[in-house]
């Protein structure tokens, strides 16, 4: 497992309110497929994806990294869950739903995912709800996994065969046996010559790939840590939450999306951002705040997968710390300032130091670097108040079991104070939001995707405005 894999696990150990888990609803077209009809297609798709059979292993003492085994006693029935929504089938009850799912931890005994079929939707409708751990997958990996379920994606890839899944299970030995030997085995490994002049020779390197890196990665790893111990203005939207959730949704059309990109040439990334930073402007005000330069810095991961990685399964993500605009009143000059600050973080490298961070503690020891990040995470943080992740989905409509997928919500997890995350996901002509709250600390959540409809809304009519101005 690489290190910052191993992170999501350390993070979510060390805070007991935290469900590192991402996620995926799709909501379905068509009559629900029967468990019998579910198990034999799309489970038997998703439990041949990498890891779907394993589970994780650990080392006492943090002697070495986690790594994944195959679970001796695996069982499709542990995976696969259904539900039914109370009638009438509303959105409302199925994004509660969805929140208390994903609010739970997964069973760290049993491979890290989850596949829930929802009944009983309005309009002769049903869900799938995929959840999967971050230590899994970052966005990137978790929507392809997600498209490996599809009709389109198994007839293009040919995957035909099956998993047995009425496999006999390996002969294991009891859990405590195996952390006894697993402990003497890591103890032996970590002790031994050899190890320990990888170790010399590990650290002995990390100049050297620095430099290797660049200049301009060095700085931009620097302005990143930088930002990281630099506190925001004081402002509800951070600090203590608790185990459970909230969650809902907002929905944009995407080719609204591209004409307001048209218009000011910017990204869809951009507009994205520009719609969230009006949101959060106007709950800070309905919540009696007023919104500051530094009230609002937001994480926003960003892929950093190379063409060579394009296939590997492991988180491959750095971030970008920008202050979201929430002083600005005018969308336009919102958009405007947010991609400004976007173009100013990209050409700082920051993403690039954040990458070349992870890549050096790769190579050194891993009980040190996990006992660093749990004591990181200890103390509270004062920097980061939101987090906001734009995953590109499926550009045409896809199909499960002939079924048509209609929409597709991402799910992002909060932790560490975060109260509030946002996911963005395109899917055909649909731009949605996904967002997450701590339950006891944002009644108002809906409030937010209110007001981010009506962002991409107000820059669409001041795009039309400007383009009819100028002809």
């Amino acid at each position: 497992m690489s290190f910052l894999d191993a992170g999501f696990l350390e993070t979510e150990d060390s805070d007991p309110h935290a469900s590192l888990t991402i996620g995926a609803l799709a909501i379905m077209e068509g009559p629900v497929p029967g468990q019998d009809e579910f198990r034999d297609t799309v489970a038997a798709r998703f439990a041949k994806l990498p890891h779907a059979r394993d589970r994780v292993h650990t080392v006492p003492f943090d002697f070495s990294a986690p790594s994944w085994s195959p679970d001796p006693h695996f069982d499709l029935g542990h995976h696969l869950r259904r539900v039914a929504v109370p009638e009438p089938g509303e959105e409302e009850s199925l994004f509660g739903f969805v929140a208390r799912v994903m609010a739970h931890r997964l069973d760290r005994d049993r491979p890290l995912w989850e596949c829930w079929v929802v009944e009983g939707l309005t309009d002769d409708r049903w869900a799938i709800l995929t959840k999967i751990h971050h230590c899994m997958a970052d966005g990137i990996t978790g929507t392809k996994l997600f498209e490996a379920m599809c009709d389109e994606v198994v007839a293009e890839t040919s995957r035909t065969a099956e998993p047995d899944t009425d496999a006999e299970p390996v002969p294991t030995v009891g859990t405590r046996l195996e952390s006894v030997e697993s402990l003497v085995r890591s103890t032996i490994e970590f002790l031994s010559p050899v190890r320990q002049l990888r170790l010399v020779s590990a650290a002995l390197a990390i100049p050297r790939r620095l430099t290797a890196a660049g200049i301009g990665v060095a700085t931009g790893l620097t302005h990143l840590l930088s930002e990281m111990l630099t506190s925001s203005t004081d402002t509800s939207l951070i600090g203590p939450i608790g185990r459970q959730r909230r969650y809902c949704t907002a929905r944009v059309r995407m080719h609204d999306v591209r004409e307001i990109c048209a218009t000011y040439r910017v990204t869809v990334n951009d507009v994205a951002l520009a719609a969230m930073t009006t949101g959060l402007r106007q709950l800070l005000l309905k919540r009696g705040e007023r919104p500051e330069p530094h009230t609002v810095r937001t994480l926003v991961p960003v892929s950093v997968r190379s063409a060579t990685e394009e296939h590997a399964i492991h988180n491959q993500v750095s971030l970008m710390l920008p202050f979201l605009p929430v002083d600005i009143e005018d969308p336009v000059e919102q958009l405007v300032a947010v991609h400004e600050r976007l173009t100013t973080h990209k050409e700082s490298k920051e993403a690039e130091g954040g990458k070349a961070f992870t890549a050096v503690a790769q190579y050194g020891p891993f009980m040190p670097m996990a006992w660093a990040v749990r004591l990181a995470t200890r103390f509270p943080q004062h920097s980061v108040v939101a987090v906001a992740t734009n995953v590109p989905g499926p550009k045409a409509t896809r199909h499960v079991m002939g079924r048509t997928i209609l929409e597709i919500f991402p799910y992002v997890p909060i932790a560490l104070r975060l109260r509030i995350g946002i996911a963005i996901l395109s899917y055909s002509d649909h731009l949605a939001f996904g967002l997450t709250g701590d339950y006891d600390t944002t009644p108002d959540l809906t409030d937010l995707a209110d007001s981010i409809e009506r962002g991409v809304l107000t820059l669409l009519a001041s795009s039309r405005a400007a383009d009819a101005a100028s002809e």
